[in-house]
């Protein structure tokens, strides 16, 4: 029986920007793992369903929707975040209906999808219970942006735009990968071997203005797809994005809302890490509850050594609610320490570490 949420990564971005390429990668390279994959573009290389060969999910084909043999399914029908009733609710019932057989979910979305409808989909309940949004990834074109045409076919995409009939959103580039941005939990610029050191900063500069600090860019090229390690490392990020969706603003919602006013959400985002040793869990717990009572604090999350654990112990804290885990054995050679990342507004980070501080355990000399 299954305790834990199936985690899904969402990996967003336009036609041509990367993205196929960096599912089949993860889907060739992280053994071990029984991966279901949620398909939604248009025009792009398929994935061989053979990648998934030692996926163990059956799937069947009982519904509109395609599923391939593998535990591939195809939403050919219409831009993901335009169809999410029609379209992907189904396919996520019938994966939580086989939750035991699934260790993680990935989705590639239609170059023209807003992420934002989608992630919000993981709040229904018959979906919340059991699944979880483990990061949305943003894929960027490098050499497309620094030339300012934001994806790499801009034909294509328009093409794209008119071939959709469920499309109920008609944005500029620029404005979707604004949306894009403003979602994501990590960025990764591709292409980056074709990119001149003045190229680079410029992308650099451009992302950076887009999402708030907390949100690391990768500059990845081609060799990503084979570096297991790096690959790995993208499935497991624990952001649990649907809890914090709402409060992410963009383009498409105040063009639904006109003369609303409405702010950057990341405009406003601080964020901290605290690093202890070891530390009296239940303290830790309390002094933790007191300070998302005190604070505007989004987000914290991280994980904790307690002494005579020989788990680590996950943290995870939204608004005023804080849950906490064990999820895996230390290291032999693994350092045994606290480690918080604190997300909020006005944040002062001295006192955040002086306020947690008082729970670590002091070593004995």
């Amino acid at each position: 029986m299954r305790l834990n949420k199936i985690p899904a990564t969402v990996v967003t971005g336009f036609l041509g920007s990367g993205k196929t390429t960096l599912l089949a990668g993860i889907l060739r390279q992280v053994t071990g793992k029984r991966i279901a994959v949620i398909v939604n573009e248009f025009g792009e290389q398929d994935i061989d369903s053979s990648l998934l060969r030692g996926c163990a999910l059956g799937c069947e084909d009982d519904s509109a929707v395609e599923a391939e043999d593998g535990g591939i399914y195809e939403l050919a029908n219409g831009c993901i975040c335009c169809t999410v009733e029609e379209e992907f609710l189904p396919v996520m019932k019938k994966l939580v209906a086989r939750r035991d057989d699934i260790d993680h979910i990935l989705i590639e979305t239609s170059g023209l999808a807003l992420p934002k409808p989608l992630v919000q989909a993981f709040n229904w309940p018959e979906v919340r219970q059991h699944c979880t949004v483990d990061a949305i990834i943003t894929v960027v074109d490098g050499p497309a942006l620094a030339a300012g045409r934001y994806a790499s076919d801009v034909d294509k995409v328009e093409a794209q735009r008119r071939a959709d009939e469920s499309l109920d959103h008609d944005p500029s580039l620029r404005e979707l990968l604004d949306d894009q941005l403003s979602a994501a939990d990590l960025v990764l610029v591709s292409k980056t071997d074709l990119l001149e050191p003045a190229d680079r900063n410029r992308v650099e500069a451009l992302v950076a203005q887009r999402v708030p600090e907390s949100v690391k860019t990768l500059f990845i090229n081609q060799t990503l797809a084979t570096d297991r390690a790096q690959l790995e490392a993208l499935m497991g990020i624990g952001a649990a994005s649907e809890e914090s969706i709402d409060r992410i603003d963009n383009h498409h919602d105040r063009h639904h809302a006109e003369g609303a006013h409405h702010d950057h959400a990341h405009d406003h985002f601080d964020s901290c890490v605290i690093r202890l040793g070891e530390v009296d869990g239940d303290a830790l717990a309390d002094r933790l509850q007191h300070l998302l009572k005190t604070y505007e604090i989004y987000r914290a999350k991280g994980f904790a050594a307690v002494p005579g654990k020989p788990m680590r112990r996950v943290i995870q804290a939204v608004g005023e609610r804080l849950d906490g885990y064990f999820d895996r054995l230390w290291g032999q050679d693994e350092p045994r320490r606290t480690q918080l990342v604190i997300i909020g507004k006005a944040l002062d980070s001295e006192a955040l570490h002086a306020a947690l501080a008082s729970a670590e355990i002091a070593t004995t000399p």
